[in-house]
């Protein structure tokens, strides 16, 4: 099945994360992610926040469209989505606290341990990336 774009509301969503910590920082990462695209969130899927939408071809022809970033209040991290990769993020990574990354993924266990500025930076690089055009890479190439 793929996710998609739902009707579910955003604020709603985050009112009901059961975690103090994970509601905390998810309303931050909206508010951040508000400031750096400048646009609306909007659920993609049950459980991921997403802004603005991208278009990805594959040389293989698989195609789709995506949040452009985005994050979910997970149970065990917060988790910020960017499809670029981390590793086109290395250097800023470095400096930005306490986190763990999968392929495209940024796992924040507490936001009030991370530099919230590098945070910002790493966001407005993937934005400005994944905005560009049509962005066919994958995140395991970066």
């Amino acid at each position: 099945m793929t996710t998609t774009w739902t009707d579910g509301d955003p604020a709603a969503y985050l009112d009901a994360v059961p975690s103090a910590v994970r509601r905390r920082d998810a309303h931050t990462l909206l508010d951040l992610m508000e400031r750096v695209t400048g646009q609306a969130p909007r659920m993609f899927g049950p459980s991921i926040i997403g802004f603005g939408e991208y278009h990805y071809e594959y040389p293989t022809g698989r195609s789709g469209d995506a949040p452009a970033t985005g994050f979910s209040p997970r149970r065990p991290a917060s988790t910020v989505y960017l499809a670029d990769g981390v590793g086109a993020h290395t250097e800023l990574l470095e400096q930005l606290g306490p986190h763990t990354t999968g392929v495209g993924c940024l796992y924040l266990k507490n936001l009030e341990q991370v530099d919230l500025a590098v945070l910002e930076q790493i966001l407005r690089r993937s934005w400005a990336t994944v905005t560009s055009g049509t962005f066919g890479q994958r995140a395991r190439e970066s």
